[in-house]
Order: C-alpha cells, then structure tokens, then sequence
C-alpha cells in the first residue's frame, strides 16, 4: 500500500474530475495542512497523450496495445522522478483520477481479464479508494454536453461498466483494501463533502484542525 495516497474511479460522467477540482479548492482555501497534488490517468505525459488520442481512435489501437500503454504510463506516473509514489514518501497527500481498478475494469472487459490483471500486479494499493457510483443512464444525460465521446462513451458499455466496477470493488474489499463507494448522484457540493470526510480520516490529516 502506498500511504498519503487517493484515488477517485468512477464510469465515465460520474464525476469524478469536478470532485479532484472541489478538493483542489478546498485546500487552497483552507491555506494549511499538507500540500495537496491532483492527477489524473492517463497523464500528460507522452504515453499519456498518445492514449488520450487513442481513446478518441486516432490512432485506433487493439485492445491489448491499449491496455499495454495504460500499464506504461502509470509506471511513468508512479516511479518517474517527481511523481506520486516520491511526493507520497515526503509527505504530500496524492489525489489520483483512476488507477488500476479503471484498467481492470475497462482493459478487463475489452481484452479478457488475464491481461489487465498481470500487467498491475505490481503497482501499489492506494491508501483510499472512493468510487463515485452513478447509474450509466445518469451519467450519458451529463454528458450530452461534451463536444465529443470517447470509444468507451456509450451506454451499453459503460453499463459493463458499472458491474464491473462492482464486481471488482467486491473483490477489492474482501482483500482488505479501502474503499468507499459514494453516491454520486446527488448535487456536487455534497458529494463533495462525502470526500472530505473520507479525506479527512486519513493519518496525514491528524495533526490539522479542519474547517
């Protein structure tokens, strides 16, 4: 397990992107306690952008490169000079939008299970994982106003999805590791302070008062 360190997983539309902003504005305004650093998967690294393009089929890739260059680029995410295991060990607070469990969720159902799961045998357990859980139909209506989808964006799929998700989340528990699911669903703000409770548990956070 990697102490100090957060990641947010959720379908496609579950808001997990706008819950990393909240809690970024949230500790800029707070002005103490531990320094907070928000990331997201894929990167903006060059692994990264290449998968960003390859989510939009431009290059379209198989499934199996894809789910190679996701394990490529969290490696880089982790490990590389200034990334989240370093700023971990020194006592930052890590906030991650996916991780390994989106990889075996998505990876998983395109390219079989077997895969996905060897190539993230390896990386560290986050701290806390929150799933931000939301029924697909919901998330499809918020995303209408995107300029364009993804090839994972469609609502058949990201029913597999969700199931998947759970399923994993299950398995994920049962194995000891922490993990919360929050209702998604509701209005921003309190989904937000659903975060921040679960933030605010962690041993980081023990030595500051909150507000």
């Amino acid at each position: 397990m990697l102490d100090n360190f957060v990641v947010f997983e959720g379908c496609d539309g579950s808001g997990t992107s706008t819950q990393i902003e909240l809690l970024r504005a949230r500790f800029a305004d707070w002005r103490q306690g531990p320094a907070l650093f928000a990331t997201a998967e894929p990167t903006g690294g060059e692994v990264g952008r290449l998968i960003r393009r390859a989510l939009r089929n431009d290059p379209a890739l198989r499934p199996e490169t894809l789910a190679l260059l996701f394990a490529a680029d969290r490696n880089e995410h982790l490990f590389a000079p200034g990334g989240v295991s370093e700023r971990c060990m020194r006592g930052e607070l890590v906030v991650s939008d996916r991780y390994v469990l989106s990889s075996l969720a998505y990876q998983g159902l395109e390219c079989g299970e077997g895969l996905p799961r060897a190539l993230n045998s390896g990386f560290p357990a986050p701290e806390l994982l929150l799933f931000f859980d939301l029924d697909p139909s919901a998330a499809q209506e918020r995303m209408k106003g995107r300029a364009s989808l993804d090839i994972f964006e469609n609502l058949e799929f990201q029913r597999k999805v969700r199931s998947r998700y759970l399923s994993l989340l299950d398995e994920y528990q049962g194995a000891g590791g922490a993990a919360r699911v929050i209702d998604a669903s509701r209005p921003p703000g309190e989904v937000a302070q659903d975060v921040w409770r679960a933030v605010s548990e962690m041993p980081i956070m023990n030595a500051w008062e909150f507000v």
